[in-house]
């Protein structure tokens, strides 16, 4: 961490991470270490904080509702995708920033617990995500929802899903989410671009790891292509306005950096979040470092206007 410069507090947020590393190299071993470290680092739900497991469209999720009567004109909602590079994590990996969306934005957040690689690789979890989208809009569900106040939000591998999503709306003719937050995304971007060589041996993430899970996500017979490597689109035109946030210390990071550039471009609205002092999955650090504290408050302030509008 020496060639970084990192905060205190980021620091020990870093060291404690690592304690899970797993000398076993393997799939399982991997998996099971990712989720001790994530149940580490995840807080009490809130109190009054209503949480259910279902399946939509045949793909488990979890809905989060905040303890507030739903809008007149139905909930907004955030349809969460989770980070892990698609190969880990899950509900409960990315329970702590689900629940704290629903609470303090006082709206639904479905969470999806999409299919994993290389078990299922590209398209599976695509799919899942585009699947549970759609049963969404079509009004599946025992809630109300307010269609037109429906966001996407994804993490790390997460967030290259949200993108896939809003490319493959509109490539059908679709109707849109009202917008896309993006963070830390893995959008396929070059091998080439000045971070992966800058952060190559970055904290948390590193330029070789980039690659094993892009691997391993694209083991399957379909090749490439924008809806697994969104920076492969050849038009940028007519996407949901963005947010994407990326960290200073991430092999990752250009990757964000050159979508939000396309979008602006293409002359849509993409607003880059350039957190300085951060490293890749800091998002656990919330209460413990301020730099990621100042990541939320980011979040919280772009996503409420989409939210609260005409409520």
């Amino acid at each position: 961490m020496a060639d970084y410069r990192l905060s205190p507090e980021m620091a020990v947020f870093i060291e404690k991470t690592q304690r899970f590393s797993s000398v076993d190299s393997s799939l399982a071993a991997s998996r099971q270490a990712y989720n001790a470290m994530c149940h580490a680092f995840t807080p009490p739900r809130p109190p009054g904080l209503s949480v259910a497991d279902f399946t939509m469209a045949g793909v488990p999720v979890r809905r989060y509702l905040p303890p507030v009567p739903p809008p007149a004109k139905g909930w907004p909602a955030l349809l969460y995708m989770h980070g892990g590079g698609w190969v880990v994590g899950g509900l409960d990996s990315h329970d702590f920033i689900c629940a704290e969306l629903a609470m303090t934005l006082g709206v639904l957040v479905i969470a999806i617990d999409y299919r994993l690689a290389p078990e299922h690789p590209f398209p599976a979890a695509f799919d899942d995500c585009l699947a549970v989208w759609r049963a969404l809009w079509s009004g599946e569900g025992t809630f109300n929802l307010d269609r037109e106040r429906l966001l996407v939000i994804g993490d790390s591998a997460g967030g290259n899903l949200a993108a896939a999503l809003c490319l493959a709306l509109r490539d059908a003719g679709e109707r849109l989410p009202l917008a896309q937050v993006l963070i830390y995304p893995g959008l396929g971007g070059s091998a080439e671009l000045s971070s992966r060589r800058q952060c190559a041996n970055a904290p948390l993430l590193s330029s070789s790891e980039v690659d094993d899970y892009l691997g391993l996500y694209l083991s399957g017979p379909v090749g490439p292509s924008p809806y697994a490597m969104p920076l492969l689109a050849g038009d940028f035109d007519h996407l949901p306005p963005a947010l994407i946030a990326v960290a200073e210390h991430d092999p990752l990071r250009d990757d964000g950096v050159e979508y939000a550039r396309a979008l602006q471009q293409a002359g849509g609205h993409a607003e880059l979040y350039y957190g300085t002092g951060l490293v890749h999955g800091c998002l656990r650090g919330h209460g413990q470092v301020p730099e990621v504290d100042r990541l939320y408050e980011k979040l919280l302030a772009w996503l409420q206007p989409f939210l609260t509008a005409g409520r």
